[in-house]
């Protein structure tokens, strides 16, 4: 058995959430996502007025609404799933390797910290360290900024374990077929809609159009679940949600896309989110509540939401699975 300074660490991280459902919570941590150059890569000198002068007066109030509507009694859905497959991603590695994982969790904003995690790893006196952002599909506003952001705390703290950055795991077959089941499982129980959207969260189009690779991982995942599904192109569609601001963000649209399928007769809808590991604002409110509501207004009946896979056996099994080749590599 391997002595625990031998013994590999994993950081588990996603994106972060607020404390609570209210308009101060909101505030602090807008305040602290929105300062980050790689999520708003506007100049600094023009994007701090209109941060602090407009953006963080009036959409706190607004989005702590929206958080609202799905707050659990645990908390933020997003920290109670993500806290829910860190554990067991250990458990499956601790199973498999027969040996304890030392394990954190740390959010790039927000609460449990980055550094946090950092430093009760540190202190199991770990010398090789697995990070796991929850992002399939790379993007610098996501999983580049994370790296960045451990690279510069783990020089103040002076600390230099062997890190195993994992940046991507779009197209793993265990990821794919994860999906894909948890796909054809929700068909099973709910019938099929007349169209399937893979929806993704959107970058602004100048971003794209500066290198970044999420698009196209975007699009190879998307690819490759329908490929396991079976569907024809005319089955199924990719689209971006999530936009924010008045700069073009990546086309086509999900809101936009339902609203033309009501239009053109479609009256069922289903909808799956690729990115996202656990569900969240994004999925439980803005597709699931907020789109159900544009689709019905334009025409349609029933948009039906596909759940994330959060802490399902065959996601977490593909999860242990990237880690491992991650350090193996």
């Amino acid at each position: 058995m391997n002595r625990p300074s031998e013994l590999p660490g994993l950081l588990v991280s996603n994106l972060g959430t607020p404390d609570a459902p209210t308009a101060p919570a909101l505030r602090r941590y807008l305040g602290e996502f929105l300062a980050d150059p790689d999520v708003v890569t506007l100049p600094r000198l023009l994007w701090w007025p209109i941060l602090h002068g407009l953006v963080l007066r009036t959409r706190p109030a607004k989005s702590a609404e929206a958080y609202a509507r799905i707050w659990a009694p645990a908390g933020s859905p997003l920290l109670v799933h993500t806290r829910t497959i860190a554990a067991a991603i250990g458990t499956e590695l601790a199973t498999r390797t027969g040996n304890p994982w030392p394990l954190a969790l740390g959010m790039r904003y927000g609460k449990p910290s980055l550094h946090a995690a950092l430093a009760e790893l540190r202190a199991t006196g770990v010398t090789r360290l697995a990070v796991l952002p929850l992002y399939p599909q790379y993007a610098e506003a996501t999983s580049g900024s994370t790296r960045k952001a451990l690279a510069r705390m783990l020089r103040d703290m002076s600390w230099t374990p062997q890190v195993f950055f994992i940046k991507t795991y779009h197209d793993h077959p265990g990821y794919i077929a994860a999906l894909a089941a948890n796909v054809r499982a929700h068909w099973q129980s709910h019938g099929r809609g007349e169209k399937l959207l893979m929806s993704f969260h959107g970058i602004p189009r100048q971003v794209a159009d500066r290198g970044d690779p999420y698009p196209g991982q975007c699009a190879v995942s998307a690819r490759l679940l329908a490929a396991a599904l079976g569907l024809k192109q005319e089955a199924w569609q990719l689209t971006f949600q999530s936009r924010f601001g008045p700069a073009e963000w990546l086309k086509p649209y999900t809101d936009e896309s339902l609203k033309t399928l009501a239009a053109a007769g479609v009256k069922t809808v289903d909808i799956v989110c690729p990115g996202f590991a656990a569900d969240c604002l994004e999925t439980l409110e803005e597709i699931a509540l907020r789109y159900a509501e544009t689709f019905r207004a334009a025409g349609g009946a029933e948009l039906r939401y596909i759940l994330a896979l959060n802490a399902r056996p065959q996601h977490v099994a593909a999860l242990a699975d990237v880690v491992q080749r991650a350090l193996a590599d």
